[in-house]
């Protein structure tokens, strides 16, 4: 039995790469936490599919309950545009709020970091690019103090500064952050995760598994992040049928949540091609991005892990796999989309074919292509989109 069988439960303290606050039932402290941070009218952030959920109840009970004023906003959309925070932000000045409480999925806590990054910079959203030189924030327009609670264990995005936006008018993600913005704190309550059912269970886990394996692909060399990306894998791989057999299992939510979490701290590496084409593609159609990255994870994989052999042995090694092949990796990750119901191809969520050139175009501008482990021009993504579309 691994220990983490045997000490899931246990509430923890972490401090790496911020403070984290794991274990059932931490919500509930969510209000001691705004006081040590000096947060006395935080506006909590949320999505639009997350507005009416119990976790919702239980976060504003947890701040009744310390005296916490708060305002709420849930305006966020499923793939996160400029429109969505500027009201947001509106929002934020108006109520003379303090602090961000930044929960729900990924979108919510891009959300709540977007958010963050512009209400009292004055700065344009689009001027965070990441992959523009971050603008200088003086001593008068301090970020605002950002908590951030996962209610989904695939996004990674409650412990790293960025968040990546749609721009409404060019239909495309991009990244944004600053590298002084990051949140004060994250609590991991694997309670809040109950709530999600099979097909976000799957898709969020899935795309932790994702983050995992791009991460760990990326060439640079960084052996902290790869360990990371590692013990994820071996995590995620354990977890995520176990959860989505028994949604209740809360031993696989805790690890899930754990794995997500150290999923999301290995992609500060960089990411991949399955990231890059989930991105524009999301942005265009609105697509879930964790089933996106699913469906189009095979196919990128056969093409990145050719002469990768020591890495693939090394991924085999973490999910725990008898043959350490290209091939065999794939099948067994093709025979976990199935056990978990994702369809083979983006054409049967609503991808046309038509779409490939003008997504790869796109996508050539995604920072996580220059992080692609083999180095592509716009043709050889073209090629993957088709692949994908047609599988």
């Amino acid at each position: 039995m691994f220990i983490e069988d045997e000490k899931i439960l246990t509430p923890q303290d972490w401090v790496f790469p911020i403070p984290i606050a794991y274990g059932p039932g931490r919500i509930w402290e969510v209000g001691d936490y705004c006081t040590k941070y000096g947060i006395s009218n935080p506006l909590i952030v949320t999505d639009k599919g997350s507005k009416n959920l119990s976790f919702i109840d239980i976060l504003k009970k947890a701040l009744k309950k310390k005296n916490v004023s708060f305002g709420f906003y849930s305006g966020i959309a499923p793939n996160p545009n400029d429109k969505d925070l500027e009201m947001g932000c509106d929002q934020f000045s108006k109520d003379k709020h303090d602090g961000i409480i930044a929960i729900g999925g990924g979108s919510a806590l891009d959300g709540g970091k977007a958010i963050g990054l512009t209400v009292n910079s004055g700065k344009d959203l689009w001027r965070f690019d990441y992959e523009k030189n971050p603008p200088k924030i003086d001593n008068n327009s301090v970020f605002p103090k950002l908590i951030t609670i996962p209610t989904t264990a695939g996004t990674g995005a409650e412990t790293e500064s960025t968040a990546m936006v749609t721009h409404s008018k060019k239909l495309m993600k991009f990244c944004v952050w600053h590298p002084m913005y990051k949140p004060c704190q994250t609590i991991l309550d694997p309670m809040v995760t109950l709530d999600l059912p099979f097909n976000l269970t799957a898709w969020t886990g899935l795309d932790a598994l994702t983050h995992a394996i791009e991460a760990y692909l990326v060439p640079d060399f960084n052996p902290i992040y790869d360990a990371m990306a590692l013990e994820s894998l071996h995590l995620i791989w354990k977890y995520l049928p176990r959860a989505c057999d028994n949604l209740n299992d809360l031993n696989a939510r805790s690890g899930m949540l754990i794995g997500s979490c150290m999923a999301g701290v290995s992609f500060l590496k960089g990411l991949g091609l399955v990231h890059a084409i989930s991105h524009m593609i999301g942005a265009e159609f609105n697509t879930h991005h964790g089933l996106t990255n699913a469906i189009i994870l095979p196919t990128v994989l056969d093409f990145n892990l050719v002469n990768m052999g020591e890495k693939t042995n090394r991924i085999t090694k973490s999910l725990g796999l008898k043959e350490d092949t290209q091939h065999h990796l794939i099948s067994c990750i093709k025979q976990l989309l199935t056990q978990l119901e994702i369809p083979e191809s983006l054409s049967e969520i609503g991808v046309p074919d038509s779409c490939a050139k003008r997504i790869a175009k796109k996508a050539m501008f995604d920072t996580a292509t220059s992080t692609n482990p083999v180095k592509v021009i716009v043709t050889d993504i073209e090629k993957l989109i088709n692949a994908s579309i047609i599988s």
